[in-house]
């Protein structure tokens, strides 16, 4: 049976798990889980994740879920992916893991949370929050000065000193592009002091493209579909106020 992944490329973890099927020739079928319509809470998803989150995967009998383990079975049950996704040797295959691991409790916390109440908020029904966005961009802030000065430290161009790209550096990339959500002036303040970190981006989507700029394009058009609203909603507060809740739904 072919694989199956449920994902909204919305989800930054859903657009590393696409990528990298696609960068690695996978032959897979993409499954929409919109999470704008909580699609994820319906009884036939959480059959397959009970938790209730994107991406998950259904290969055969396996179904799975948690995008880094999705990654590293992905890389080690399929022939043909090249090792240095997911490496053969086992003292870079436990750096690659200390990344992983760091990334949830720290960048994927800073970011997540900073663009959410940011930005994003108003898509899902709930208000913009400035002090949880204060607090996560200093775990965002943080975040992305010890990828600067500890991941890429040394000479290769990727993560851990590596000089091709790992399940690693899809998934943190991958999260860092949920700023470009952000206005300009935002997203210059939070990126400009890390040059190693632009630099690193861009070689991660020189790597994987077309499919990286592919996958990335529905957060250009939400963003552009933010900012009309935006305006519409600079344009009301001059007249009448009313309520709005920004709808994500025409992204796809």
């Amino acid at each position: 049976m072919k694989l199956k992944v449920y994902a909204d490329r919305m989800s930054q973890p859903s657009r590393a798990v696409i990528i990298f099927c696609k960068v690695n020739g996978l032959d897979f079928e993409e499954i929409e889980v919109r999470l704008a319509k909580r699609e994820q809470y319906s009884p036939e998803f959480k059959e397959i994740n009970p938790m209730a989150k994107v991406p998950a995967i259904v290969d055969g009998r396996l179904k799975l879920f948690e995008s880094h383990a999705i990654l590293i079975y992905l890389a080690c049950a399929f022939p043909g992916v090249a090792d240095h996704w997911y490496p053969n040797d086992l003292s870079k295959r436990a750096r690659i893991h200390s990344v992983l691991d760091w990334h949830h409790s720290n960048l994927r916390f800073g970011a997540a949370k900073f663009v959410l109440n940011k930005k994003l908020a108003p898509a899902f029904g709930l208000p913009l929050n400035p002090e949880a966005a204060a607090e996560a961009e200093k775990i965002l802030s943080s975040s992305l000065s010890k990828i600067e000065s500890f991941w890429l430290k040394g000479s290769g161009r990727f993560l851990v000193g590596s000089n091709q790209p790992s399940i690693a550096d899809i998934s943190l990339v991958c999260e860092i592009m949920e700023l470009e959500l952000l206005d300009e002036e935002d997203r210059t303040r939070l990126l400009g002091p890390h040059k190693k970190v632009q630099e690193w981006i861009e070689s991660t989507r020189r790597a994987t493209r077309p499919h990286f700029d592919e996958v990335h394009k529905v957060l250009f058009k939400v963003k552009e579909n933010l900012q009309k609203q935006q305006l519409l909603g600079t344009g009301a507060s001059s007249g009448t106020a009313t309520s709005h809740k920004t709808s994500l739904h025409s992204k796809i």
